[in-house]
């Protein structure tokens, strides 16, 4: 009963701290629910008892919230600071263990020098909580961020294998640096290779059982939820990093290619929602039982009469000294690396990411639930010297962490504008939304194949239009897209004068067609002809062929028919000529994906139409069912791209909201309809 009521506790407290965060949005919501957690232990002192064992917990909640985490990781960021987030996920945490240790060992000699050890490589960890639940306030930097999130990903591994080592150093007195850093290793590679082959191999099994027709939601999602607990607890057995395991396995499900269907398109959105609701569930109750675990680990130390609480918060702010400033040089060659990398200048700015990077790096319940590890008793059956000191400290310093995440990031951070117009919170509104929309084509876009070719120009289509509409409310410049018009016109022209080089289509057709794209140019661009060299050709070959045509009226020409099937075959050629080249331009960061697309569809509809024989009834339902598979996923996506937003700070939660009940509607509309 106790257990239960304890659960419904925590339920309630996760509530009421989302709550709090809504009316006090200075405050951090990990802060909050810490601060929650302690109240909970004060109270619930001599009722209920609550005890944390640290390897249920990191497979309970530390292992889902990391796959959760590599899930939803953008693995283009990741990979493009890969340099900076392995150097802070494997080579800080080591440097960080080492100075923590030989320096509190000196302060401290009652602390052995193992045991200073096992704390610094403890605090290595960066709660990946604490980051991702940042003051509001707070607008850090896209490059900072992505390194930030690719970091919690990965030292968690590092600390918790170096504080293995170390305590085995302590407990036993034996240590040896080469076995240490093969078992590293061993741990570290043997942890990618096992959870990447467990991620594929979790990918194929689904694949099996839908294609013997098993498409139940339920199943499916159920099987998702266990992946992280049975990937941890198998890793963990044949002795290799569970962590590591766990979070490469989440970034195969990102990088696995999506399939449509409808039944894959309802999993989805059940999929998100659920791991929503467990994030967010499992986020609360992390940092209430860090909180509720505090009081205890601290107050057998406060109460020592053998150390006085000014030494103990001396300590306390000589590691968070010693973990911050470690931390912070290390950053800052890693911003001067950049920057020469970039053949730029170091300024103020990149002093100031630096300190944005070292502030953010707080620690929280990966670190406490480390430091319960620390064993009771030597292997001699001596007790573990100084073994509550140590865990003071650690406390210590993760509040130490999270007060400066929250109060003194914001500060050094790039402010956000808070007051805004209601015309400006319009534009930021609308301009998001086209950002989110754009992502949703590109994404839809690199999913078409020729068996879904139709039912992917429609559902883009569906996005170009509202996108358009989006475009209208922002008063978006149109120029772009006439320019890249007039681009893809002489493109046409490029390729049907290399064809008439090559001797594929004949001089007649080739400048017939010439003479039309040059009049569509000029249309579009509102001008008068070019008097260049090329053009004035062109021109006369254009002069010649219209009187050859003129006589044609007069005396019949058999092979009329012939010289509209070169003209078509032609068409067909350059339209092909102008898809390959938007497709490759769609992929660039630096292109306008609306209008590229847009254009692209264009294309590709004419270019069908020239191909396009009538379509059978079975094929017309075919290309309907598919529509909606893509609306669905189309609407799964946009749903993704929304959180993206509202985690990127770029929108508050009552426009998230506003934009994720436009989605549910829409698919309300399609489910009813169909």
């Amino acid at each position: 009963m106790e257990t239960l009521t304890l659960v419904l506790l925590l339920a309630i407290a996760v509530l009421i701290s989302a709550v709090i965060d809504q009316i006090v949005p200075r405050v951090s919501l990990p802060l909050i629910q810490v601060a929650m957690g302690i109240v909970i232990a004060l109270f619930s002192r001599g009722s209920i008892v609550i005890e944390l064992e640290p390897d249920l917990f990191l497979v309970l909640f530390i292992a889902p919230l990391l796959y959760i985490e590599a899930k939803n990781a953008d693995k283009a960021i990741l990979w493009r600071n890969r340099g900076p987030i392995l150097s802070l996920a494997v080579g800080l945490v080591v440097v960080t263990m080492l100075i923590i240790g030989f320096v509190l060992n000196a302060v401290l000699p009652t602390i052995s020098l193992a045991a200073a050890f096992a704390l610094g490589a403890a605090l290595g960890p960066t709660d990946a909580v604490a980051v991702s639940s940042l003051s509001k306030q707070v607008n850090i930097p896209e490059r900072q961020w992505g390194v930030l999130k690719g970091e919690l990903l990965l030292n968690d591994a590092s600390g918790i294998v170096c504080f293995q080592f170390a305590i085995a150093a302590a407990a036993t007195g034996a240590f040896s640096l080469l076995e240490a850093g093969e078992s590293f290793i061993v741990e570290f590679i043997g942890g990618l290779l096992f959870g990447l082959a467990i991620g594929y191999l979790a990918n194929w099994v689904l694949r099996r059982i839908r294609s013997i027709g098993i498409e139940s939601t339920t199943f499916h999602v159920l099987f998702e939820i266990c992946i992280p607990f049975i990937v941890y607890l198998a890793a963990q057995a044949i002795h290799v990093s569970g962590i590591i395991a766990v979070v490469v396995a989440g970034l195969v499900n990102v990088i696995a290619p999506r399939t449509v269907s409808p039944s894959v398109s309802h999993m989805n959105i059940v999929s998100s929602n659920v791991w929503e609701v467990i994030a967010f569930t499992l986020n609360g109750i992390v940092f209430l039982l860090l909180g509720t675990q505090i009081p205890t680990a601290m107050l057998y130390s406060w109460g020592d009469a053998s150390i006085s609480n000014l030494t103990l918060i001396a300590l306390v702010a000589l590691v968070t000294f010693l973990l911050m400033g470690t931390r912070f040089i290390w950053c800052t060659i890693m911003e001067l690396s950049h920057t020469k990398h970039d053949k730029g200048r170091f300024t103020k700015r990149n002093l100031r990411n630096a300190l944005i990077v070292t502030l953010c790096g707080a620690k929280g319940t990966i670190t406490l639930s480390i430091l319960f590890t620390i064993p009771i008793f030597l292997a001699s059956g001596v007790r573990f010297p100084e073994r509550h000191l140590i865990i003071f400290i650690g406390c210590g310093v993760i509040l130490c962490t999270l007060l400066l995440a929250t109060f003194v990031v914001p500060l050094v951070a790039p402010k956000r504008e808070r007051k805004k117009s209601e015309i400006q919170e319009r534009q930021n509104y609308f301009e998001c939304l086209a950002d989110i929309l754009r992502n949703v084509i590109e994404e839809i876009t690199a999913l078409q194949t020729r068996e879904n070719l139709t039912a992917t120009r429609r559902v883009i289509q569906i996005y170009q239009d509202r996108l358009q509409e989006t475009k209208n409310m922002t008063g978006a410049d149109t120029s772009q897209d006439v320019e890249l018009r007039c681009d893809a016109l002489e493109w046409e022209q490029e390729r049907t004068l290399a064809l008439i080089e090559e001797g594929v289509v004949s001089h007649d057709i080739g400048y017939e067609y010439i003479g039309r794209l040059e009049k569509m140019e000029r249309f579009a661009r509102h001008r008068e002809k070019n008097l260049s060299v090329r053009h004035l050709a062109i021109a006369v070959r254009m002069l010649i062929l219209r009187t050859r045509q003129k006589l044609a009226k007069v005396v019949p020409n058999p092979m009329q028919h012939d010289d509209m099937e070169e003209m078509r075959a032609l068409q067909m050629e350059t339209h092909s000529y102008v898809v390959d080249i938007l497709h490759k331009m769609i992929q660039e960061d630096d292109v306008r994906t609306e209008d590229v697309s847009r254009l692209l569809v264009e294309y590709e509809t004419t270019l069908a139409q020239l191909r396009r024989r009538a379509p059978s009834v079975t094929t017309t339902f075919k290309i309907v069912d598919q529509t909606d598979d893509l609306r669905r996923l189309a609407y799964q996506i946009e749903l993704e791209q929304i959180q993206k937003m509202y985690e990127r700070n770029r929108i508050d939660r009552q426009a998230a909201k506003n934009m994720r009940d436009n989605v549910h509607l829409m698919q309300m509309d399609l489910d009813d309809r169909i």
